[in-house]
């Protein structure tokens, strides 16, 4: 192996062992927590949780192991099963992402009607459909042939060998990428945009009111103001770095992937191995970014793991001490003695 192939072995372990760490914390707040489990967010948020973690122990390996043996690690089988399930759930998580973008627009712009328009039965049928439009791709793909192993990428995912349905294949491709990446896209772009004006509104009213406050009272400290235009522009900052980070995140990770699997299609461009599974990293990172950006950052969950940690801890500080005092009375007979 070249140190190419070693660092790029090495990524992917890292991406692995991240992605199951942060995806099982998300997974244990989630069964901890009995608020979180109301919130109709949480049940996007599962279901994105479930499709990283399925990545996590199904595709990431394999994709290791093709970058170690640079041929396909498993029988055939078991490879057009994991490329049917990196394209479902990849399909998955985008609409996933997309259904959460859309439950944050109507509790920003539509507060007061937020709990009758997004109700748990509402959720059940967006995550229905998720899965009825994740699945329909990869059915057809396998139904034609379409899954195998991709010296490109080092990993099962969509792949036509055949010459003669190159035309259908990239039609298909096309289709594929313009449903869920850029359909996906286009969500997340419109419903955190929307966001995002209705934020600055927001701000602009605080502004003013803090501004009037300010005015009125003469005798503040220098030190106090100051403290309050610093809130002001933290504040207006604030949502601006939030919907940055949910629309960047999806774009740095799959876009890379997604324009790598189009430009492919063209016999006149050449593509680089190491850029393919580069491409493949960067698709995986999602999985890894996934728990932090939408979950773990929270105050919410932040805090239902500090209390998981306090349980664990005041739970073996009790089990130490019973022991402590087993073995103090143990002792006493021999000291009597």
């Amino acid at each position: 192996m070249s140190i190419w192939e070693l660092l790029l072995a090495f990524v992917v372990v890292v991406l692995m062992l991240v992605a199951l760490l942060a995806n099982v914390l998300v997974l244990m707040c989630f069964l901890y927590s009995a608020d979180i489990r109301k919130q109709v967010p949480g049940l996007f948020i599962l279901n994105l949780t479930f499709c990283n973690l399925l990545m996590a122990v199904s595709s990431m390996p394999l994709t290791l192991a093709g970058i170690i043996y640079k041929s396909q690690p498993a029988g055939d089988q078991v490879c057009h099963a994991v490329g049917f399930l990196e394209t479902f759930l990849t399909t998955n998580s985008m609409l996933s992402m997309a259904a959460l973008s859309i439950d944050r627009w109507i509790a920003v712009v539509f507060p007061l009607s937020y709990h009758s328009k997004m109700r748990y039965r509402d959720a059940a049928l967006i995550l229905s459909y998720t899965w009825l439009h994740s699945a329909s791709f990869p059915i057809v793909a396998a139904s034609l042939s379409w899954v195998g192993f991709h010296h490109l990428y080092a990993s099962c995912t969509l792949y036509s060998k055949r010459p003669e349905d190159r035309t259908q294949f990239v039609i298909f491709t096309g289709v594929f990428h313009a449903l869920s990446f850029l359909l996906s896209l286009v969500v997340l772009c419109f419903t955190y945009l929307k966001v995002l004006k209705v934020a600055r509104f927001h701000c602009k009213r605080i502004d003013v009111i803090t501004m009037q406050t300010l005015v009125l009272l003469v005798d503040i400290h220098p030190s106090v103001r100051e403290r309050c235009l610093e809130e002001q522009r933290r504040r207006r900052q604030r949502a601006t770095k939030k919907i940055s980070t949910f629309i960047g995140t999806f774009i740095l990770c799959f876009a890379p992937y997604v324009i790598t699997r189009l430009v492919e299609l063209s016999s006149v461009v050449h593509i680089n191995s190491h850029w393919g599974i580069i491409s493949k990293c960067l698709a995986y990172s999602k999985a890894v970014s996934d728990p932090f950006v939408y979950s773990l950052l929270r105050h919410q969950y932040k805090k239902t793991w500090k209390d998981i940690i306090n349980k664990i801890l005041k739970r073996s500080s009790i089990n130490s001490s019973a022991l402590a005092g087993e073995s103090h009375n143990r002792n006493l007979p021999q000291l009597n003695e």
